[in-house]
């Protein structure tokens, strides 16, 4: 039953094959037992999920149907769930149990699904190889000695682990696609607004985006049907119809011109990466798909912007973290300076503190022209750029990551090593537009993603380009040795 993809399930579940509750049981014993070399998860909901199950089997048995009734899914930890610890993956957040639902996990919950539990990730989202984490590493199933790429490397490590069928994610400047690429999976960033961030603990509030991590691009056409659509709790959530993804997943690629960056293929790329997106569009093309080479010429700039831009939104939207309202508080303040400076000495870890430090700097008075205001000038020429790209193809296609999967520890000593693995993704962050990763080989028996970008709104796009490409190649089929 592990083996089995969201869309299988979905069918053995209408089928009678077997129950949701049955299902749930298999996989949490699977948890049980194969999670404690990976630390993929932070919080287990065993007598939820066994609950949810049930529910769906009734439902189902009163006649509903649905792709989600029934379907185990786990949340990354920083989607609120209601009565259950949400932490972020942080000592600050250790003790928070929030008290209602994030629109996400509400909406899902609503659709059927069965919540597993809460994935580990990158502390407060921090992160490029799920390091930062309070609660320790997570590690890469395809090899434990390596990381499984970061802030959703506990989301992807789970999925790819097969413990089970897909996760949610966010992704704020690829955190999302950067660990599906390294894990072997299909993880796709909606574009900005069209999932809500209400009850999604902020990280960067201009750049962050909830999305799906599964092994297919049918999977997590399924998994975006229930989490997107506008929400009025959520400023930035935007009202545009959500289509029906399953029903474009198998439209003909005939005619579909694909654009190919020059300056993704620089001195930074590991070659036997170039080749693999080389063999992809060369697949694409067997489909009835037209390559072209574009440029985009600001995006040597995207990493100095994004690491302007993310630190100092992420310096104002963790200052509510205090020690007085909720989470982490230090012992015997002496007074309230005290008190905030201990409580968020001690609460946070390291990377976090570093990249508060680096915002507050950047948003001081004498610096906010010369840093934050620049950076979001680039921001707005990268938007261009992709605007002037997009009328002349309809997906942008490239690698995801520079490298394949690291050691773990292996850039714990220069994070700006681990910032430069972030330079495929981040430009669609900055942009707001939507992007998706998917397997597309391996380089020493570490896999390796491929990244296709797309206009506003066309995540059916992606979703049919990748669709179609799984079709004819078997690379998301591959499970990691021992799972």
């Amino acid at each position: 039953m592990h083996q089995l993809t969201l869309a299988e399930i979905a069918r053995g579940l209408a089928d009678k094959k077997f129950s949701s509750e049955e299902l749930t049981k298999v996989l949490l014993a699977r948890i049980a037992q194969l999670d404690p070399q990976l630390n993929s998860f932070i919080s287990l909901t065993e007598d939820l999920a066994l609950q949810q199950a049930k529910a769906a089997d009734a439902r189902r048995a009163n006649g509903e149907s649905g792709a989600l009734l029934g379907a185990p899914i786990a949340h990354k930890d920083l989607f609120c769930t209601q009565g259950i610890r949400t932490s972020c993956g942080s000592k600050m957040l250790d003790n928070f149990k929030a008290p209602y639902d994030a629109t996400v996990v509400a909406k899902l919950a609503a659709a059927g699904a069965v919540t597993l539990g809460k994935t580990n990730m990158d502390e407060f989202a921090m992160g490029s190889a799920n390091e930062s984490s309070y609660y320790g590493a997570v590690k890469n199933p395809w090899n434990l000695e390596y990381v499984p790429g970061g802030s959703s490397g506990g989301s992807a490590a789970a999925v790819a682990a097969r413990l089970l069928p897909a996760a949610t994610g966010t992704d704020t400047g690829g955190s999302i696609r950067q660990p599906a690429a390294l894990t072997n999976l299909t993880g796709l960033k909606p574009t900005y607004g069209r999932v809500s961030r209400w009850g999604m603990i902020a990280y960067a509030s201009s750049l962050d985006q909830g999305g799906p991590l599964a092994r297919t691009a049918e999977d997590c056409a399924i998994l975006l049907q229930g989490m997107a659509g506008f929400d009025p709790q959520d400023s930035t959530s935007i009202d545009e119809p959500v289509p029906d993804y399953s029903a474009g997943l198998n439209g003909s690629l005939q005619g579909l011109r694909i654009g190919v960056p020059k300056e993704y293929f620089s001195a930074g790329l590991d070659p036997r990466i170039a080749d693999l997106v080389m063999a992809s569009v060369e697949e694409l093309k067997k489909l009835g798909a037209v390559i072209k080479e574009i440029s985009l010429p600001n995006m040597q700039h995207a990493i100095p912007a994004y690491y302007v831009i993310a630190p100092a939104e992420a310096s104002s939207n963790l200052s509510r973290f205090d020690g007085v309202r909720f989470g982490y508080r230090c012992e015997d303040p002496k007074n309230l300076e005290d008190l905030y400076k201990r409580s968020r000495g001690e609460g946070f870890g390291p990377e976090v503190q570093r990249r508060i430090m680096v915002g507050a700097y950047a948003l001081s008075a004498g610096y906010y022209d010369a840093y934050y205001l620049k950076a979001q000038k680039i921001r707005r020429l990268i938007k261009n750029d992709f605007m002037a790209a997009f009328n002349e193809v309809d997906i942008i296609l490239g690698p995801t990551t520079p490298n394949p999967a690291w050691k773990l520890g292996a850039k714990n000593n220069d994070p700006v090593a681990a910032y430069l693995e972030d330079v495929y993704t981040i430009t669609a962050n900055l942009a707001g537009l939507p992007g998706l990763s998917m397997p597309a080989g391996f380089v020493d028996g570490l896999p390796v993603g491929v990244q296709l970008l797309a206009p506003y709104f066309q995540e059916g796009r992606l979703l049919n380009v990748a669709h179609q490409y799984q079709q004819n190649t078997d690379w998301h089929t591959r499970t990691p040795t021992g799972f």
